[in-house]
């Protein structure tokens, strides 16, 4: 049994905002889907850190949901910035059940075991927008990242957000102090696209092991990390 992730899928099938406009993004959902069934089997374990659907209710993603539930192993779903369509975990664990959706699941205040280790994590915030609601929505991000993190308990954990903790402009240090102060080694973050990427920072930064794991980044092919 492994675990994979995978960010940024940004599936329409129930909304009319094409990616394949995009460069690189050309026929990305038959690309996805031969390199997932490729790679991860019906035992593994499968996380998506955010910009699931384009939807913009929870009612609309059932194309999505149900293109995810076609594919191998168990997925682990989180809240990305163009996730419109999230609500309470209660509502979303309730439309899961209606629709029979029985591989799926949702990280939000809490951690999965998966393995020998803890999913843990939050979509975080984006650091170097200097407005003025940022340290707000930070602190909030903040205190879900810590309820996840506590939740895992004394299991190794391993974080997952939306929002990169640090790129080549700017730094999260609230972010990256929790990551330390539970003892975290590796962080996989999504949402830089393009041009973008190139801001990415990869590897090891003070003892943590960073990863940028968006899609069109990973050749639409789910990466492997245990």
């Amino acid at each position: 049994m492994a675990i994979y992730v995978i960010a940024d899928l940004h599936l329409s099938l129930g909304a009319d905002k094409p990616m394949d406009i995009f460069d690189g993004w050309q026929n990305y959902l038959s690309r996805l889907t031969e390199n997932w069934k490729r790679v991860v089997r019906e035992e593994d374990t499968v996380v998506i850190p955010g910009d699931v659907s384009w939807a913009m209710q929870l009612e609309r993603c059932a194309e999505d949901f149900a293109f995810l539930e076609s594919l191998p192993g168990r997925k682990i779903l989180m809240k990305g910035n163009h996730d419109y369509w999230w609500t309470t975990m209660r509502k979303m664990e309730e439309y899961l059940k209606s629709k029979q959706l029985y591989s799926l699941s949702f990280l939000f205040n809490n951690s999965i075991e998966a393995e020998d280790i803890s999913v843990c994590g939050t979509r975080s915030w984006l650091f170097e927008t200097g407005e003025r609601h940022d340290k707000k929505m930070m602190e909030r991000e903040l205190g879900r990242l810590r309820r996840s993190l506590e939740a895992a308990g004394q299991k190794e954990k391993i974080v997952f957000l939306h929002y990169p903790p640090l790129t080549t402009r700017a730094k999260a240090c609230e972010v990256i102090e929790m990551l330390h102060e539970f003892h975290v080694k590796e962080c996989y973050y999504g949402h830089l696209h393009g041009p973008s990427i190139g801001r990415a920072i990869q590897g090891e930064v003070e003892g943590i092991r960073y990863k940028l794991i968006s899609a069109d980044s990973l050749g639409f092919c789910p990466y492997k990390i245990r």
